[in-house]
């Protein structure tokens, strides 16, 4: 892994340590902002997201083209132990001072991401790029709708489901259905390690809590991998192009997400997930010639268009009542 990516790692999580903790903290702070100020403040979080997405999305393209030489579950295995070392490297976690609480929510935070990640490899092995995100994303897309408590988030995401049927409508009658099971697997498991990341942000300070769920996700995938590949792990192109996916794919995105989560309610996180579909067409279509139809490119139009929707109604919520409601909590 290059040295500016390290750099990069390394300040991302350095300002993990910045980032609001709790809306508790910021309750009283937000309340006393200027509204310009706090609209700007709300970009931070949903530029990281987005950002983390764009990542992902090109690290899982990049993913598919490694697949032929190790196999879906030994590209998993080289991600995750890759962005294991590289966190550990960079966090040095303490070990010391948690509750059975705080581990108990590591272990559930690196089961979930080891879960989603080796079944959404499995999906993609049989099943396009596009169409295998598109069904994985309907995990958070429930989330959502389950941990909002506003009708309007309940209205964008069901507008953001609409773009995700229509975005795959043209394709799953003939996906192999074992791939469409390991995707909408992986969705299930994305919508837990949406829940068990910010648990772990607000148990772990900074990202220390990441580092340590990657360690549990890579122990758990390894011997899966192992299995797999067998010799093809050891080989030096495929550990290059592998460190280059966990880079892309796991050490920049978890943590972008893991310090916008600290200010971003996971509902609304939930929702912006929706635009991974067309994040993942764009890379379809520049890293694997895959082409987007027209029917295609409106139903990105209606996922973005929800999930801008949801971020901009989050933006104008403002304090109400004697105790208020944090304008800066979840960073909107």
């Amino acid at each position: 892994m290059s040295g500016q990516g390290s750099d990069a790692v390394a300040a991302a999580t350095v300002a993990a340590g910045a980032a609001v903790s709790t809306p508790e903290a910021t309750g009283a702070a937000g309340g006393r902002r200027r509204r310009g100020a706090g609209s700007r403040g709300a970009l931070g979080p949903v530029g990281l997201v987005l950002a983390g997405g764009l990542s992902v999305q090109f690290g899982g393209a990049l993913a598919v083209t490694l697949m032929p030489r190790a196999g879906a579950l030994g590209v998993v295995s080289i991600r995750l132990a890759v962005a294991a070392l590289v966190m550990m490297a960079v966090c040095r976690p303490s070990l010391r001072g948690y509750t059975r609480a705080d581990w108990g929510t590591v272990l559930a935070f690196g089961t979930a991401m080891g879960g989603m990640n080796a079944l959404f490899y499995q999906s993609v092995d049989r099943i396009p790029l596009g169409p295998a995100v598109t069904l994985e994303v309907l995990g958070p897309l429930a989330l959502s709708v389950l941990a909002s408590r506003r009708l309007i988030n309940g209205l964008w995401a069901l507008l953001a489901l609409a773009g995700v049927f229509l975005l795959g409508g043209s394709g799953f009658g003939g996906l192999d259905l074992s791939g469409v099971a390991f995707a909408l697997g992986a969705g299930a498991c994305w919508a837990a390690y949406i829940l068990f990341s910010a648990g772990t942000g607000r148990r772990f300070p900074q990202a220390d809590g990441l580092a340590l769920a990657l360690v549990v996700a890579a122990v758990l995938v390894l011997p899966f991998g192992v299995a797999d590949a067998g010799g093809a792990l050891l080989d030096p192109v495929t550990l290059a192009l592998g460190a280059g996916v966990a880079l892309l794919s796991s050490v920049l995105p978890y943590t972008l997400e893991l310090i916008a989560l600290r200010r971003l309610p996971a509902s609304t996180f939930a929702i912006m997930m929706s635009l991974e579909p067309a994040i993942a067409s764009l890379a379809g279509f520049l890293v694997l010639s895959q082409a987007l139809t027209a029917v295609q490119a409106v139903a990105i139009a209606l996922v973005i268009g929800a999930s801008f929707g949801a971020v901009r109604t989050q933006v104008g919520r403002r304090p109400k009542g004697a105790e208020g409601e944090p304008v800066a909590s979840g960073g909107i």
